[in-house]
């Protein structure tokens, strides 16, 4: 159990595991009179935390635009002595075990409020953060898949949110030799949406397709991190390739130009989902959020 007695500004982090159908959010930022995946969750936290001190916020490990969904998302919130202590009043006066934590008995309130049987956002998992757990700065990698049911496949209606349904007959192997070719460490500034003071500099770890039981042709795609669009891009540009209007080397072509083109489109968010988020164990954490924030080079 939580020892809540510590002085009156210590923390105790939680990391919370989410999951949401992104259709109608506009992503994941909180954003003035737009729905998003951050601002319900942080809503919840008002409601449980109103009476005891400032509201927590949430730091994510990948913020996913507008229509991107999520079963693997991590974010982390730091809670008082206080609103530790109301927790587990609240999760007691509930006849919960003894042995109830803060992490628990936050997991359970937030999945009460969210609405556990209908809600397009959940929360998966909650536990006790480990020291030096930053969910964006500890991260290893984050990996999606991206999907798509072209000419070939079986249609599902039951999967019309998630997959992109593409008209003509896709290239599986020449998509895959094609994405093999941007992997390392680059600047991908041809496949990301530019954004003021950010690099564009990432490394792709992996970066293949293969076609599902039903024919759907699956990206699965690994880095340390993403820039805005830019999983969409590189998705676009091997659906390109898969159609026959780019060749097998132009990837890596107009990957090293490091400016966006109109050589191929950048798919819609619908097919895309956060699948998972790697982190290192123990002392390794606190050195890795450490050696993410200083900005990357090639």
């Amino acid at each position: 159990m939580i020892d809540a007695t510590s002085e009156p500004t210590a923390r105790t982090r939680i990391r919370l595991d989410i999951a949401y159908d992104g259709t109608n959010f506009n992503g994941w930022s909180r954003q003035p009179h737009q729905r998003t995946v951050q601002g319900v969750l942080e809503r919840a936290l008002h409601t449980l935390f109103r009476k005891h001190g400032a509201v927590p916020t949430l730091t994510v490990a990948g913020r996913t635009d507008a229509g991107v969904h999520a079963i693997g998302q991590v974010a982390h919130l730091d809670l008082t002595a206080e609103q530790v202590d109301a927790l587990i009043r609240q999760l007691k006066a509930r006849n919960a075990a003894d042995d109830a934590n803060a992490a628990v008995a936050l997991g359970r309130r937030l999945t009460g409020i969210l609405g556990a049987a209908d809600s397009d956002v959940a929360v998966v998992g909650a536990s006790l953060a480990e020291p030096g757990f930053d969910a964006r700065f500890s991260a290893l990698w984050r990996r999606y898949e991206y999907r798509v049911a072209d000419a070939s496949a079986v249609r599902n209606p039951l999967t019309r949110t998630t997959t992109l349904q593409y008209p003509s007959v896709l290239d599986l192997e020449a998509m895959d030799d094609a994405a093999g070719t941007l992997l390392g460490l680059h600047d991908f500034a041809a496949f990301c949406k530019p954004r003021e003071g950010a690099t564009t500099i990432r490394t792709l770890q992996h970066f293949a397709w293969r076609r599902d039981a039903g024919g759907v042709l699956v990206a699965d795609l690994r880095a340390d991190a993403f820039c805005r669009s830019m999983v969409r891009a590189l998705v676009g540009a091997c659906v390109a390739v898969g159609e026959g209007k780019l060749a097998f080397g132009d990837l890596a072509l107009l990957r090293d130009v490091g400016a966006r083109s109109g050589a191929f489109k950048v798919m819609p968010a619908k097919g895309l989902t956060l699948m998972e988020v790697g982190y290192p164990h123990g002392a390794e954490l606190a050195a890795r959020a450490e050696l993410t924030r200083a900005r990357r080079e090639l």
